[in-house]
């Protein structure tokens, strides 16, 4: 059996798939050739799948994965261990005699995965005799950007773990996240002292998720607005992030009380009251959290149908991880964005606040033009992480309804041009006082004025120039180099603009008097026309039999005490109600039924379709 041929058959007998995505058996047999990797997969690609085959293909080995989040260990190993997958974890929340259990386990080679945090990984590995650490035959370090300054989520914890390459360099590391820019990639390799890792980077589009942004609303227009776009979700479970602890638990209360059951969730709140939220909303006993950014890293829930911001978040990193959340599952599901100026001035206190002030605030200045912006919005996201896409999406407001549009191809070069020729060593404001000709005595120092771009764009005001630079940034032409005093650095899409390969456009420029207040509007703006996501994908899918099947795997999740999803997601029950099984051979080749599932579930699944069918 080759190892491609001994990956499938794992891959079917305990995940129930057929086949690899992506790049997933590129890393594996990388990983398997003993090569470091980081990987960059968007929330729900499959980044687990990547570290977990090759501890199980390892013959008498385990693989060891580092995450921060105690409540996603959780999540996994229940999951895994619901597929037959030996996996356990290392961490404070067990007693002494479960962990020093695990560590026998781990000796005896009874474990193929274990889950650990980076701190207790450092303590633990001290203790750990030669008979142990010979067995591991990975090191998978989920949530990489963590260990990153650049990185929105940078933990101190994990910049010791560099350490392992040095006093285990036979072992690959695997470097994994769903949110990393190029400099925060190029410095995860670093900190990890893996500079010949090979990078797999995914598709970071996830374009079952439409994205839209309603500017300008606040107060009451805003949270009836929300009401409105839940009642269009209707049974399904969601997520409102708000930037305050006290705005969830407003915001819980008046959705409540308007017979909508949601709950608060924040950092103020006790463990076990925290859990018990948690617990309620994976079981969907529980449709609606309101809650702060303490919300969601923890939670493998594959059926989010939508998340709203009620708030702007302070970065496009924080903002794409938090609607990552919704159809992990691969199902339409909608993000909805509230954005206004009184969440500026909120949210640069807290830049001001922080140990990175410049880096935060210039993060907080895209998030702001990605909410104003009249570019699609995922053209403008995927950009952002170095990913080119240079066509609409036609599933975000933006693209719903389009500014005008001009050929800015010529603008495009004269401002990639100058970005050329000053060697990519100015920032956005120099190259408009470039193309503007201005006189101004840095300019003339640096010898910018003898450049043949200089002045080319006089005819525009330096607010037209900002607004197309910016425009360009966003489509992809060139990146801000935060790492580099912020410097203009053009892309490879946008050498093919400069060089004439390709044409571009541009919304077109209109003038705002700032000196003219636009009165306040008497009707309340009006959130997009949301298509409801209710969920179905095929014609032929049954929503009766599919809610039938909810009910039967929700019975089963209870008696067995775990999260509904664990036992089949929403996927594999549409594909039930479209395929309707009725034997064990029929339900065993259904999406996401492996060996282990099969044998368990197919008997109850089976007949509540027999009796479907029998009644219809």
């Amino acid at each position: 059996m080759t190892r491609l041929e001994n990956a499938l058959m794992l891959l079917r007998s305990c995940y129930g798939y057929d086949s690899f995505r992506g790049h997933q058996w590129d890393i594996i047999d990388h990983t398997l050739d003993s090569g470091d990797s980081i990987v960059l997969m968007p929330t729900g690609g499959g980044k687990s799948l990547c570290f977990q085959i090759p501890g199980l293909m390892s013959e008498d080995g385990f693989a060891i994965v580092i995450s921060p989040l105690l409540a996603l260990m959780n999540d996994q190993i229940d999951a895994l261990q619901q597929n037959g997958v030996p996996a356990l974890a290392l961490n404070s929340e067990k007693s002494d005699t479960e962990n020093r259990q695990t560590v026998d386990l781990l000796m005896a080679g009874k474990v193929k995965l274990l889950y650990i945090s980076p701190e207790k990984l450092l303590t633990e590995i001290d203790r750990w005799s030669s008979a142990i650490t010979d067995r591991i035959c990975l090191f998978a370090v989920d949530e990489a950007h963590c260990i990153s300054q650049w990185g929105h989520d940078f933990r101190p914890e994990y910049t010791q773990l560099g350490t392992l390459k040095q006093r285990f360099p036979h072992i690959p590391v695997m470097a994994l996240t769903a949110t990393a820019d190029r400099i925060t990639r190029n410095d995860i390799a670093k900190q990890l002292h893996i500079p010949d890792a090979r990078l797999f980077i995914s598709s970071f589009d996830r374009p079952n998720i439409s994205l839209n942004v309603v500017q300008g609303s606040t107060g009451r227009v805003k949270f009836r607005q929300i009401v409105q776009f839940i009642n269009l979700h209707r049974g399904e479970s969601g997520i409102i992030y708000c930037l305050r602890r006290k705005d969830t638990e407003r915001m819980a209360a008046e959705l409540t009380r308007l017979g909508i059951k949601a709950e608060p969730f924040h950092a103020a709140m006790s463990v076990k009251e925290k859990t018990r939220i948690q617990r309620d909303f994976i079981n969907d006993d529980l449709k609606v959290v309101c809650a702060t950014i303490a919300f969601g890293m923890g939670i493998d829930k594959s059926n989010v149908r939508y998340v709203i911001h009620s708030n702007m978040p302070r970065n496009i990193e924080s903002y794409y991880q938090e609607i990552g959340r919704a159809g992990r599952d691969g199902l339409p599901a909608d993000a909805l964005l509230f954005y206004n100026y009184g969440d500026m001035v909120t949210l640069q206190h807290f830049a001001q606040q922080s140990g990175q002030v410049q880096v935060n605030m210039d993060k907080l200045k895209r998030m702001q033009q990605f909410a104003e912006s009249g570019v699609c919005r995922r053209r403008i996201l995927l950009n952002y992480f170095n990913e080119r896409f240079d066509h609409d999406c036609h599933n975000c407001d933006v693209c719903d309804n389009p500014p005008e549009r001009f050929d800015g191809s010529t603008l495009a070069q004269m401002a990639l041009s100058a970005i050329k020729r000053t060697e990519e060593q100015a920032g956005m404001y120099t190259i408009t006082d470039i193309l503007r000709g201005s006189n101004k005595s840095e300019l003339i120092e640096k010898g910018y004025d003898k450049l043949k771009t200089f002045g080319v764009g006089h005819d525009l005001g330096y607010a037209e120039w900002n607004a197309y630079l910016l425009q360009m940034l966003q489509l992809g032409l060139f990146d801000v180099a935060y790492d580099d005093n912020n410097h203009l650095k053009i892309t490879e899409y946008g050498n093919e603009v400069l060089y004439g390969r390709q044409k571009i456009q541009l919304n077109r420029y209109e003038r705002r008097d700032i000196r003219k207040r636009e009165p306040r509007p008497v009707e309340e703006p009006t959130i997009p026309d949301f298509t409801s996501t209710t969920t179905t994908t095929a014609k032929v899918m049954d929503k009766e039999l599919f809610e039938k099947l909810r009910d039967v795997r929700k019975a089963l999740a209870q008696a067995s005490h775990i999260a509904p999803y664990m036992v089949f997601s929403d996927k594999s029950l549409q594909a039930m109600a479209t395929e309707k099984p009725t034997t064990q051979a029929e339900f065993g080749i259904i999406y996401g039924v492996g060996t282990v599932k099969c044998q368990k579930y197919w008997r109850p699944f089976t007949a509540a379709i027999r009796d479907h069918l029998n009644h219809n």
